[in-house]
C-alpha cells in the first residue's frame, strides 16, 4: 500500500518528516509522496532519515517519494497539482519557490495588519514565531486564534476572519495550473491533478481543464482520495481513460489539522495499491527512438551481437526503444523479428512519421494515409517528369515496373512486389506513401520534390530519406512529431526523450527530442542540428554511445 498526496509541519501538516517516516512504517506503507504545499524544505530530511534507518538495519523502511504540491489559480479558484519525483535542487523549481516565499511572506503580513483592524491582536512576527520553519498558510491563521480565544473551533475562524469571502482575506498572486505543469516537468517530475472533485466544477468545465493541461503534459491524475464517493472516483478513472492519464491517490494526511484523515488509509477505506506507483515509475524511464538504415543498422541491414544485447538490457529495465523509419511497417518488422529484435517495451514508426505502431500489442496507435486520388496525382507527375515511383499496400510494394531502382531498393527493403498499370487504383485505400527513386539524376529529384509540392498545393509533404530516395508523405507525417506524440501517449516527460539519426529526413527527430543525436557517419545537415555527434559511425556500433550514458 502506498499514499502519494502527504504533508508534513513544514506546510501545514503537524508531523515533522522524520515523524512521517516512523509512522508510515507503523501503517506499513511501502512508500509514501512528501507534497507539502510550495515547499521542499521537509524532503531531505524524510529521504535521508529514511535511508539511515535502511542502514541500521530496520524493515518496512518505505521509500521516501520527492514530491510537492503547487498551490495555482484558475478564474479565482484554486486548483493544486502535485508533483512527483521532482528534482527539488534544480534551478527553476528553487526560482519558483524564492518567487513563492517573498509572495507568501507579503500576503500574510496583509493578512495580520487587516486582522488587527478588526480587533484581533496578531502580527507576523507572533505567528512565524509559533510555527518555527513552517510554511504559514491559512491552517496556521486559524491554529493561533484558537489558541488565544478568539475563536471556539477552526472552521470559525475561515467563517469569521481569513475565508475567502471573509473581511481578512487577501489573495496571493499564484502561478496557474498550467505553468505548475510546466514547472513540474522542467524539475524533472511527474505532473498530477490534484484531488478534482474538490474544484466543484461542473463536468464540463473540469474536462476542459484537463484536456488544457493534458496539452501542456500533464501526466497524471488523482483518482483515489479520502474523501471521494464511489461515483466520484469512477468519474475521474473515466476522465484518466478518455485523456491517457496515468492514475495517482493518496489520503491528504495533515495530522492533527484534518483528524478524520489518516496517513495510508484516509476515512478508513482509502486504499492506494503498489501498481498505481509502478505506472508513474514506467513514465520516468527513458524513451529512445532510433533511425535505422546507417544508425542502428550496420551497412548490411544488420546489427551487431553486442548492439542486439544492450538493445535487450534496454527494453528489459523498462525503457521504451522506438524504430523510427522511412522503411514501411513490413519491411520493419521483418527486420525486427529476422534480427531477434522482438523485444517487450518496442514501438514502431513506419513511412517517416506516417503509422505510429505497438509492435506489442500489434496495434496502431495513430496514422496518416495519402488517398487513392492524390496517389493517382503524384504518380502522373513522377512519370511525367520520367522517373521510378512506387508506393505500398500494407504488406507489398506496388508499382509499374520492376526496374533497376526497384532492384536496388528490394536488395534492402524485403517486401513482395505487386506490378501493376494503376497504383492509384489498387491502392484503393490509400497508401502512407509515394516513394521516388533516381539513381543518377540527384539535381532532378530536388526540383520534382519542388514540382510535386507546388502543384500538391500543401496537401502533401516530402523528404528525402537520402540523396537518391524523395519520399511524399501525407500532410501531418513526421519523425519528429510522430515520437513526440508517442511519448506523450506514453506519459514519458518531454526531459526523458532521446534520438538519433544520419540523414536529413531525421533532423526532425532529433530536434524534436529533449537529447538529439548525429551519426559520426551523418549528413553535414543533421550533425549541424544535433546537439551531439556520436564518436562512431554506424559500422562501429556509435549508438552504444547512447545507450550506455542514458539507458542503463
Amino acid at each position: 500500500m502506498i499514499d502519494l498526496h502527504v504533508h508534513s509541519n513544514c506546510s501545514d501538516g503537524t508531523l515533522t518528516p522524520e515523524e512521517l517516516v516512523d509512522y508510515a512504517i507503523k501503517k506499513k506503507l511501502t512508500a509514501f509522496a512528501l507534497t507539502d504545499h510550495d515547499t521542499v524544505s521537509g524532503l531531505d530530511r524524510a529521504i535521508s532519515y529514511a535511508e539511515e534507518l535502511k542502514k541500521s538495519g530496520k524493515e518496512g523502511v518505505p521509500e521516501v517519494i520527492p514530491a510537492i504540491e503547487l498551490s495555482t489559480d484558475l478564474n479565482g479558484g484554486d486548483v493544486h497539482v502535485v508533483g512527483l519525483y521532482v528534482n527539488h535542487k534544480l534551478p527553476e523549481m528553487q526560482k519558483y519557490l524564492q518567487d513563492f516565499v517573498e509572495s507568501r511572506d507579503n500576503r500574510n503580513k496583509k493578512m495580520c495588519e487587516k486582522l488587527r483592524e478588526c480587533g484581533v491582536d496578531i502580527t507576523y512576527e507572533e505567528l512565524v514565531d509559533a510555527f518555527p520553519g513552517a510554511v504559514i498558510t491559512r491552517a496556521h491563521f486559524a491554529r493561533l486564534l484558537l489558541n488565544k480565544g478568539y475563536i471556539k473551533s477552526m472552521p470559525e475562524a475561515f467563517d469569521r476572519f481569513i475565508g475567502s469571502h471573509a473581511p481578512c482575506y487577501v489573495q496571493r498572486e499564484k502561478v496557474t495550473p498550467r505553468q505548475a505543469v510546466e514547472l513540474i516537468l522542467a524539475s524533472d517530475g511527474i505532473p498530477v491533478l490534484a484531488h478534482p472533485i474538490l474544484y466543484r466544477l461542473s463536468s464540463r468545465k473540469l474536462d476542459e481543464l484537463v484536456c488544457d493541461l493534458r496539452e501542456s503534459g500533464l501526466i497524471g491524475i488523482e483518482a483515489i482520495y479520502s474523501t471521494y464517493a464511489p461515483s466520484e472516483e469512477r468519474d475521474i478513472r473515466r476522465l484518466a481513460k478518455k485523456y491517457n492519464l496515468l492514475l495517482s491517490g493518496g489520503s491528504d494526511f495533515h495530522g492533527k489539522n484534518k483528524p478524520n484523515i489518516d496517513l495510508g488509509t484516509g476515512t478508513g477505506k482509502l486504499y492506494v495499491p503498489d501498481e498505481i506507483l509502478d505506472a508513474i515509475k514506467g513514465a520516468r524511464k527513458n524513451i529512445l527512438s532510433t533511425d535505422m538504415d546507417g544508425t542502428l543498422f550496420l551497412s548490411d541491414s544488420t546489427i551487431s551481437q553486442k548492439v542486439h544485447d544492450e538493445l535487450q538490457k534496454l527494453t528489459e529495465r523498462g525503457h521504451k526503444l522506438v524504430f523510427n523509419s522511412g522503411r514501411p511497417l513490413a519491411s520493419i518488422s521483418e527486420r525486427i523479428v529476422n534480427l531477434g529484435l522482438n523485444f517487450s517495451n518496442v514501438y514502431v514508426i513506419s513511412n517517416n512519421g506516417g503509422l505510429i505502431y505497438d509492435w506489442q500489442k500489434q496495434e496502431v496507435i495513430k496514422e496518416y494515409r495519402l488517398s487513392s486520388p492524390q496517389i493517382k496525382r503524384i504518380t502522373d507527375i513522377a512519370t511525367r517528369e520520367g522517373f521510378h515511383v512506387h508506393s505500398y499496400s500494407d504488406t507489398e510494394i506496388v508499382g509499374f515496373e520492376d526496374d533497376d531502382e526497384l532492384k536496388l531498393y528490394r536488395s534492402r527493403v524485403f517486401m513482395p512486389f505487386v506490378k501493376t498499370d494503376d497504383i492509384a487504383g489498387y491502392l484503393k485505400n490509400g497508401s502512407y506513401k509515394v516513394q521516388i527513386i533516381s539513381l543518377n539524376d540527384i539535381e532532378g529529384l530536388g526540383k520534382l520534390k519542388d514540382k510535386i509540392l507546388k502543384e500538391m498545393d500543401g496537401e502533401v509533404t516530402a523528404v528525402f530519406s537520402n540523396d537518391q530516395y524523395l519520399e511524399i508523405l501525407p500532410k501531418g507525417a513526421d519523425k519528429g512529431e510522430a515520437f513526440l506524440y508517442l511519448a506523450k501517449y506514453l506519459n514519458i516527460p518531454f526531459s526523458h526523450t532521446y534520438a538519433v539519426g544520419d540523414m536529413d529526413n531525421d533532423i526532425g527527430m532529433i530536434t524534436a527530442a529533449a537529447h538529439g543525436y548525429a551519426m559520426l557517419n551523418g549528413c553535414d545537415a543533421i550533425k549541424a542540428a544535433a546537439a551531439h555527434v556520436t564518436e562512431r559511425d554506424n559500422n562501429h556500433d556509435g549508438i552504444l554511445e547512447i545507450i550506455e550514458k542514458h539507458f542503463t
